[in-house]
């Protein structure tokens, strides 16, 4: 059997033995979008990201040789280092997310959706983060690696709301219910973080007091205030690419959805 291929460009008609013309444009559209999308692909970290990375171990360097041995947990205080700037910075994030969503039922534009999901994958890394590092923490403070503390129990809750944020995204097709049911659950979810932050204050817990530069002793300040700039900014430089990178996603399931509709 022989064909011969005429026309050009993205696709072209296959005439066969019997002269039936075949388009085989419709298997190479997807190839084309593929193809558009790894010309577009953008690198996981830049120069600015090694650079912020490095300023996070240099902070965390300069904490663990500045401060001497805590009275009572002795090293393992230095835990603190990593697992209070994680959350103060998750806390902002989830923030971001609430303001985005609100924008984005005011204003209807994909941009604020595409940030607002980006700074909660972001959020919800550090809070798992946190979580971690605080039973870590626990179990040769408390004796325990997890217990129903009111503190660990609402901060459990809103990793979870979040994870759900996160499931519903993935598991919502149509782009326009996504983003509307999406932005509010992070409206509402974020009802949660004052909760957390509060519940030292408002419940008999376990856990100490927040920790800030005005409730740890001068030898910690200095650390503590390094890692959370370090933080901050480390964690705003991988929303700003999650965001390039959801943006490269969605031109490419438009040109998909395009495609499928022409037809081709």
């Amino acid at each position: 059997m022989t064909e011969t291929v005429t026309g050009s460009g993205s696709g072209g008609v296959v005439a066969g033995s019997e002269g039936a013309p075949v388009d085989t444009r419709e298997e190479r559209a997807p190839a084309d979008v593929a193809q558009l999308t790894r010309g577009k692909a953008i690198r996981a970290l830049t120069p600015v990201g090694w650079l912020l990375l490095g300023l996070l171990l240099a902070a965390q360097l300069v904490a663990v040789w500045i401060s001497p041995p805590d009275r009572d947990m002795g090293h393992l205080q230095k835990i603190m280092y990593v697992h209070v700037p994680a959350l103060w910075t998750a806390f902002v994030l989830f923030f971001v997310v609430f303001v985005a969503s609100l924008m984005y039922l005011w204003r209807r534009a994909d941009r604020y959706d595409l940030v607002a999901a980006s700074a909660a994958e972001v959020a919800v890394v550090l809070t798992g983060l946190g979580l971690v590092l605080g039973s870590i923490w626990g179990k040769p403070t408390w004796g325990v690696w997890w217990t129903w503390d009111p503190r660990l129990t609402t901060t459990a809750i809103l990793f979870l709301l979040y994870a759900g944020y996160l499931a519903l995204r993935s598991f919502t097709e149509d782009p326009e219910r996504r983003a509307r049911w999406s932005a509010a659950v992070g409206i509402l979810a974020f009802l949660n973080v004052p909760i957390v932050y509060l519940s030292v204050r408002w419940w008999r817990t376990l856990h100490q007091v927040q920790s800030s530069p005005s409730t740890v002793d001068d030898p910690y300040v200095l650390g503590l205030r390094l890692n959370a700039i370090a933080f901050l900014l480390l964690g705003a430089y991988f929303v700003v690419r999650r965001y390039q990178t959801a943006r490269l996603e969605r031109e490419a399931e438009a040109r998909v959805q395009e495609a499928s509709l022409r037809g081709i």
